[in-house]
């Protein structure tokens, strides 16, 4: 799979070199590191998870010399500590890259890579990359003293996403099986969380619940920071849970997915802390699922990433004012955008390797089409604000949410996450009927 993707990035490329850098580990405090997630880009290409390493892709040098890996050395002391390390004598066969040298050698041996290539695809000025970037440019201007000999060196250095990130948009087989497992596993999570709630739990007892749900089964992280929030929280779009106890009468949203093989999963459900929406948390809820089931069903080729969100905004500013929270007439209300006092983010962004993943949403100025093997959210929400004077007080408070991830086909869309429940009867059925005892 890994040699496959490197292959078309290849055929792409050209007479281009591509240098890809490992992430950097990052300090927590003191002398403990953050846990350690490799870049996307280089695992895409590899599968390698190891820091301190980068992988250069030449297809202009000789079949043998194309696909060079630097990598750490072994280190029987520092393995003690840090655990084991592939190595340079066995990476490739481990890996099937042509070569692989010492990450030290780098800066004295990516001159010669450069030599015959007329252009680089590095991603310049990324943050906390300075290091890279300066290696980068002594191998540079190291190479174009060969010019003076007849010898191609780079004479640009282009940012990799037209190529390597296009690649990433559409999905391969082996992306969406991580993908459909991911949902899976996010699914018994959110499902554990509804069972689980009961008034008296406080949010990070109801994340802890969920989140134990995919990693003892096999996810290996979560792809974010799980947003639960209860009550008035459930009104910021990015809360993290915290100490607030549920209460009878709350709504809680849970927005969280966990990581398989490094690939994503982003679900959002909501749903009533007691089993029961009130009358205007039904309403509400009514609404944002029907303009996500439409929103969905937009999903098909042809059709621009921009509309689903047109689409979205209009089925929720026609069900606003039936439902008096918005007055005036719908095309008015959304040219001025008044919709934004109640949804206020985006309806979708592209999904796969990175939670908001890599790809381009506008080509030449214009919103791209839509394609089969696209990974993207739909996600629509109502949210009114506990301070928003302006509506009744049976309405304040109430926050709502519903994502599902969403591959474009050449047919009806598939959702990913179809079988986490989020109709209200299923919501209602299954809240609270295995709850979480302390």
């Amino acid at each position: 799979m890994y040699a496959e993707r490197r292959q078309r990035l290849s055929v792409r490329m050209r007479d281009a070199v591509a240098l890809v850098f490992a992430a950097p580990e990052t300090i927590r405090n003191n002398d403990v590191h953050h846990d350690y997630r490799q870049d996307s880009d280089l695992f895409f290409l590899t599968g390698f998870e190891e820091p301190e390493s980068a992988l250069i892709i030449a297809p202009h040098r000789d079949e043998g010399d194309r696909v060079i890996l630097f990598l750490r050395i072994r280190d029987a002391e520092r393995e003690i500590w840090d655990g084991h390390r592939l190595g340079v004598e066995a990476a490739p066969t481990a890996l099937g890259v042509d070569k692989a040298f010492p990450i030290d050698e780098l800066p004295e041996r990516l001159p010669g890579y450069l030599h015959g290539a007329t252009r680089l695809y590095y991603g310049l000025g990324r943050d906390g990359r300075e290091a890279h970037d300066q290696t980068v440019l002594r191998g540079l201007k190291a190479a174009r003293h060969m010019r003076k000999k007849g010898i191609d060196t780079p004479g640009d250095v282009l940012d990799p996403q037209p190529l390597l990130h296009e690649l990433r948009l559409i999905k391969d087989p082996g992306a969406l099986d991580a993908m459909r497992k991911a949902a899976a596993l996010t699914g018994m999570g959110h499902r554990r969380a509804m069972a689980a709630t009961r008034a008296g739990l406080r949010e990070t007892q109801l994340q802890a619940a969920m989140e134990y749900e995919w990693l003892v089964r096999g996810a290996q992280r979560n792809a974010y920071t799980s947003i639960v929030g209860s009550g008035p929280n459930a009104c910021v779009l990015h809360y993290r849970a915290g100490s607030r106890v549920l209460e009878d009468g709350d709504l809680v949203l849970i927005d969280a997915g966990c990581e398989v093989d490094y690939h994503a999963a982003d679900v959002t459900r909501t749903w009533p802390v007691n089993g029961k929406f009130n009358d205007q948390q039904r309403a509400l809820y009514a609404l944002v699922l029907e303009a996500q089931k439409r929103a969905i069903d937009h999903c098909r080729p042809g059709r621009t990433f921009e509309s689903v969100h047109d689409l979205t905004v209009k089925v929720l500013v026609e069900g606003l004012v039936e439902l008096g929270l918005l007055e005036g007439e719908v095309d008015t209300l959304i040219e001025q955008e008044t919709f934004k006092r109640f949804y206020m983010h985006r309806t979708s962004h592209w999904l796969g390797m990175d939670v908001h993943d890599v790809g381009s949403y506008y080509l030449r100025g214009t919103s791209r089409s839509l394609e089969p093997g696209m990974v993207l959210t739909v996600e629509p929400g109502i949210y009114v604000s506990p301070d928003d004077e302006t509506v009744g007080p049976e309405w304040r408070g109430i926050g709502i949410r519903i994502e599902d991830d969403v591959r474009v086909t050449a047919d009806a869309p598939e959702v990913l996450t179809a079988e986490i429940p989020k109709e209200i009867a299923d919501v209602e059925a299954l809240v609270g009927s295995a709850p979480l005892e302390i």
